[in-house]
């Protein structure tokens, strides 16, 4: 693995001059630290996918089938015919640059190519020279180029390191969506066999076990059941989640992330303590056990697969909604993909709250609710018990995760939330331009939460950090909340370079840090074990005393 540099190291390499030759002319530089492994066969082959080799990208020989060129040009086909918006970003844009300064890894690395109109252009030019007129008449003239294998390599390269985030899109005039071009062109790259492993791993063990982590059902189940008991021994309430219970009224499903590693663990528990609070009515399936759809990373095919199993789960359970844990991809495909591919629910109602009796008519479709839509409603409603005091040690601004945010629109009510958890003045924004739909990404979303390529997460992560590092030198920040659990894996790698001095939160655990319940232990801890700020203060000055 690559040596990654430091951050002293990296930054004074950084240019944005324009390179001495035409974009055509250069070649991507697979040099250790910038890409992502191909997948290993084993997991192709587990998901049955094309062409599964053993492939090392640094070679000239990447083990394309025979005839992959013909493959590539009829699935482009294909996809201009089923997507009737490929065609038109393809067609309309005029090169006007606004997008070229919004993507984090052009800020983060000054590569030209990593310009979403440029990256569009890796694409683009292909589709000219096979499938418009004036491309096969004049070739390079008209922006048209042959597909190579230097052009699939190039692909590959620049493709992965498009995080769908879809910043780029918003400052389009005319809203060509780059993360669409993204998705259909890693299609194609599948097609032949290129896949990278991060991202084909957690697939296949998905598709076969039911998670990302590749847990069995009992592995799920312990480790929940010990979390809960965790929540028991520092708050002394008992929190017993129901698993694979038919009648519930709520099926909730969260990502493997909450369940697996800190800090989404500590999100998890702030779950369990909320629903115990409230008294909800909730079961998990242990076969739905991972909201998280890294198959949509890969392929629409692949991500349908994947999501089946929520609608299944929650049609053979008999509940009545589902409820969504925070993830961002995951909430991403679920209210906008999940009732086309695997829909419709009509076995399930539109969720309305058994707590406060509000409908959540924006799920009237998909018929699923997101928790932080859900917990702000019993917020407003008045149905929480809450001592923001608890929450005193944490000084935090708020990671709009671009899948909830910017993809759907989930912008106010983790605000209110932590408006409601946080003493006043706990909160704190960061840039208007780097917050909200303008939000930049974490930089390792989309399946490139890889460690080899460590380097290029870091450059396309800067732009988010550096507005990190400005509220924590400014205002004392110690803590990044986000409602994605992606973004918790993601984002202490991130800091830890940038900034090590802030941690990650998921804001479900703040609530869980401020909720009060009657005869709970006297709470001196956070569900993290961290001292809370003015709690057994006073007991222990007595004890001095004495």
């Amino acid at each position: 693995m690559a040596k990654t540099p430091t951050p002293a190291e990296l930054l004074p390499g950084l240019s944005y001059k324009p390179p001495e030759k035409g974009w055509m002319d250069v070649k991507p530089d697979f040099r250790p630290g910038t890409y992502c492994n191909p997948a290993a066969p084993k997991w192709m082959e587990w998901i049955n996918y094309p062409y599964p080799e053993a492939r090392s990208v640094e070679t000239d020989n990447w083990a394309l089938p025979q005839d992959w060129k013909e493959i590539v040009l009829e699935g482009m086909e294909d996809r201009l015919k089923r997507f009737r918006s490929l065609k038109v970003f393809f067609d309309i844009c005029v090169r006007c640059g606004a997008c070229a300064d919004k993507c984090h890894f052009f800020l983060g690395t000054g590569d030209p190519k990593n310009m979403p109109v440029l990256r569009a252009e890796l694409l683009r030019s292909v589709y000219r020279r096979y499938f418009k007129t004036i491309g096969r008449a004049l070739g390079e003239i008209a922006g048209a180029r042959d597909l190579t294998e230097d052009v699939i390599k190039e692909w590959f390269f620049y493709l992965y390191q498009c995080t769908i985030c879809r910043r780029c899109s918003l400052f389009c005039p005319y809203g060509i969506d780059m993360a669409e071009m993204t998705l259909l062109g890693r299609e194609l790259l599948a097609s032949v066999g290129l896949n990278i492993d991060w991202a084909m791993a957690s697939v296949a063990q998905c598709y076969d076990k039911g998670s990302h982590i590749g847990a069995p059902p009992q592995a799920f189940k312990d480790m929940i059941d010990f979390l809960a008991e965790e929540n028991e021994r520092i708050t002394g309430i008992t929190t017993t989640p129901s698993y694979n219970r038919k009648g519930a009224e709520v099926l909730f499903v969260t990502p493997s992330g909450d369940y697996f590693a800190d800090p989404g663990t500590f999100t998890l528990m702030g779950y369990l303590l909320l629903f115990e609070h409230i008294g909800l009515d909730y079961t998990f399936s242990t076969y739905a056990a991972e909201g998280g759809n890294f198959g949509w990373f890969i392929s629409h095919e692949m991500g349908k697969r994947l999501n089946a199993k929520i609608y299944a789960e929650a049609k053979r359970l008999g509940v009545k909604w589902i409820l969504g844990g925070e993830c961002g991809h995951m909430w991403r495909v679920c209210n906008q993909y999940m009732s086309t591919w695997n829909g419709p629910a009509d076995f399930l109602e539109q969720p309305v709250s058994p707590i406060t009796g509000t409908r959540f008519e924006n799920a009237a479709v998909h018929k699923m609710v997101h928790i932080s839509e859900f917990t702000a409603d019993l917020i407003h409603n008045n149905k929480l018990n809450l001592d923001p005091q608890r929450n005193a040690h944490v000084k935090l601004t708020f990671h709009d995760s671009c899948n909830t945010a910017r993809g759907m629109g989930i912008l106010e009510e983790p605000r209110y939330i932590i408006d409601n958890v946080l003493p006043e003045g706990n909160f704190v924004e960061m840039p208007p331009n780097t917050i909200r739909e303008k939000a930049f990404c974490c930089g390792s979303s989309s399946g490139i939460n890889a460690n080899e390529n460590m380097e290029l997460r870091m450059q396309g992560g800067f732009p988010r950090a550096n507005a990190v590092r400005f509220v924590h030198e400014k205002y004392g920040v110690n803590h990044l909340g986000c409602i994605c659990a992606l973004d918790r894996a993601t984002l202490p790698t991130l800091l830890q370079y940038w900034v090590p001095e802030v941690e990650i939160t998921g804001i479900s655990e703040l609530v869980g840090n401020a909720l009060i319940f009657p005869d709970e232990l006297e709470r001196t801890t956070d569900l993290r074990d961290r001292d809370l700020v003015g709690f057994g203060e006073a007991e222990e000055a007595g004890e001095e005393e004495e």
